[in-house]
């Protein structure tokens, strides 16, 4: 194109596109405002902005064309994909129409069966109200007996409810009179069968350390076994602490108990983790008192456990004795009753 007919091109419808194209007109301003220069060589500079316009235009052109030539493709896939289309439409077209023509036979024959069953079912509706109004004339009959009923009912139950309360006030304040007769008895007979137990207790107590003293004797002079009245003080140490004694047989190879290698006797006692060691005897010598802290360091030693309390129990424990339970670290108690804490 020359240069002469891009000029008028432009003067044609450069006016034109600057009131379209908003960007278009900002770009050129700024590039105006870019490239201004002297009068002398702006005509020079303006013709080269034309020859770059011309220069796009014609890219523009090149790449329109070769968007036309693929949009034409597409067309023609498209044109063979409608045709497609419709050879697919016609025939299902023409199934539907099989279908729809045997859903036709099938409605109508659907539409007879339903108009024959609507006239049975007004058959049946009709008998139905006849029966309904019967059963509605039985049920006003019956209702109206009913509200007489109920009217007479509600008259006695009110007659009933009044003699109820009369009764119902009398009763309560004959039971306000027996309840407070009855706290005044339990209290007494509370009061009286307080003292009967504590009396009781007192007489127990009393007879056990009475058996266990009688035991002791018998033991010590040979009327009884020793066995027989350690197996007493067990039973009144499980009975009245609820604990278990266990009695453990254990031998000593390096005889530092008996001074040679013996059977080493000890009563146990485990309770809430803690670990307490006895010995129950009807009577304790000096020498006894020495064999059973012997007895608890053998045992402390042979299971790497220290215990938390060293019990003696034993009504015959002379003060000389006592004196030497003191300095090993034993408790002594007269009496099993007396061993607290456990």
């Amino acid at each position: 194109m020359a240069l002469t007919d891009l000029k008028a091109q432009l003067q044609a419808e450069l006016p034109e596109l600057l009131k379209q194209d908003s960007g278009f007109r900002q770009w050129l301003e700024q590039l105006i405002r870019q490239t201004a220069v002297t009068p002398e060589s702006f005509d020079a500079r303006f013709e080269r902005m034309l020859r770059e316009f011309a220069a796009d235009r014609a890219e523009q052109r090149r790449k329109w064309d070769e968007h036309d030539r693929e949009w034409r493709e597409w067309v023609a896939k498209f044109d063979a994909h409608t045709q497609e289309q419709a050879r697919k439409w016609d025939e299902h077209d023409r199934e539907w129409r099989e279908w729809v023509a045997k859903f036709d036979a099938h409605t109508q024959e659907q539409a007879r069966k339903w108009d024959e069953h609507d006239r049975e079912w007004r058959e049946w509706v009709a008998k139905f109200d006849a029966h309904t109004q019967e059963q509605a004339r039985k049920w006003d009959e019956h209702d109206r007996e009913w509200r007489e009923w109920v009217a007479k009912f509600d008259a006695h139950t009110q007659e009933q409810a009044r003699k109820w309360d009369e009764q119902n006030r009398k009763w309560w304040e004959w039971n306000d009179q027996f309840n407070a007769h009855t706290q005044e008895q339990n209290r007494k007979w509370d009061e009286q069968n307080h003292k009967n137990n504590a009396l009781l207790e007192e007489i127990k107590t009393s007879r056990t350390r009475q058996e266990q003293g009688i035991g002791a004797l018998g033991a010590r002079w040979g009327i009884a076994s020793e066995h027989s009245f350690r197996a007493a003080l067990k039973g009144i140490l499980e009975k009245s602490f609820g604990v278990e004694v266990l009695n453990v047989n254990e031998f000593d190879d390096e005889g530092t108990v008996f001074g040679a290698p013996d059977q080493v006797e000890i009563d146990i006692i485990i309770k809430n983790g803690d670990l307490i060691l006895c010995e129950l005897k009807s009577s304790m010598s000096k020498s006894d008192m020495y064999t059973f802290g012997r007895k608890v360091s053998f045992y402390e030693r042979r299971h790497q456990r220290l215990a938390q309390r060293k019990i003696a129990i034993s009504p015959m424990v002379p003060p000389p004795v006592r004196a030497i339970a003191d300095k090993l670290g034993i408790e002594v108690f007269g009496y099993a009753e007396d061993a607290t804490g456990l």
